[in-house]
């Protein structure tokens, strides 16, 4: 009969009455997602012990996330394998970001030591590393093995510069996670899942748009 659909018992049902099973099959993936960027978190904590791994860790995780997502396999072994990839040339990207910690971390001092324009280089500093960490974050997210860091970061800088939306969301990712550090150090450990799929979500929003 037009407009109907047979049940499972065989009884008639309105067509447009979508099955249960689909919206538990939605939201079942939705935390399968979410469970996983978690455990996520706990690796990219693991692989970032090395200082100056931090990029690679992040770059290994997101490109975990986006297989989870288009539900292609992999698992702890493949996140291994993506981490000394992307750690050839990411280590030197880590470097480069502690250099920048120390630089703003001076410019700091120097405001607070009341030299003529320190708070405006301090503030300067603030906001130009708050950038970097938005493009590193960028950058990590659409990483692929054989990609060069430094085009990655030059393209990232670009896309945190004409995508402020994407960008402005991406803030809150570190923001949470020094947050949940502060109230209790375990929880940031998860919580950096939760920020490189906060990435990854933020660049295909930024390629579809």
């Amino acid at each position: 009969m037009a407009g109907t659909r047979v049940t499972a018992h065989g009884e008639a049902a309105p067509a447009d009455e979508a099955p249960p099973a689909r919206t538990e099959s939605r939201a079942w993936g939705r935390f399968a997602v979410f469970a996983e960027s978690l455990l996520t978190g706990v690796w990219i904590a693991v692989a970032s012990l090395g200082v100056v791994t931090y990029p690679a860790a992040f770059a290994a995780g997101a490109r975990h996330l986006r297989r989870s997502i288009a539900h292609e396999g992999g698992g702890l072994r493949e996140f291994v394998a993506d981490f000394r990839s992307a750690l050839r040339g990411g280590w030197l990207a880590g470097l480069a970001g502690w250099v920048a910690v120390a630089a703003v971390w001076v410019d700091v001092q120097a405001a607070r030591a009341g030299i003529p324009g320190g708070p405006l280089v301090g503030a300067v500093g603030v906001v130009a590393l708050i950038g970097l960490v938005v493009a590193g974050l960028r950058a990590a997210a659409v990483w692929e093995p054989g990609a060069r860091w430094r085009t990655l970061l030059a393209q990232a800088g670009r896309r945190t510069v004409f995508d402020p939306a994407g960008s402005f969301l991406l803030m809150a990712g570190p923001a949470v996670a020094a947050v949940s550090a502060w109230f209790a150090a375990p929880l940031a450990i998860p919580v950096l899942g939760a920020v490189a799929a906060a990435a990854v979500a933020v660049e295909e929003r930024y390629r579809h748009r």
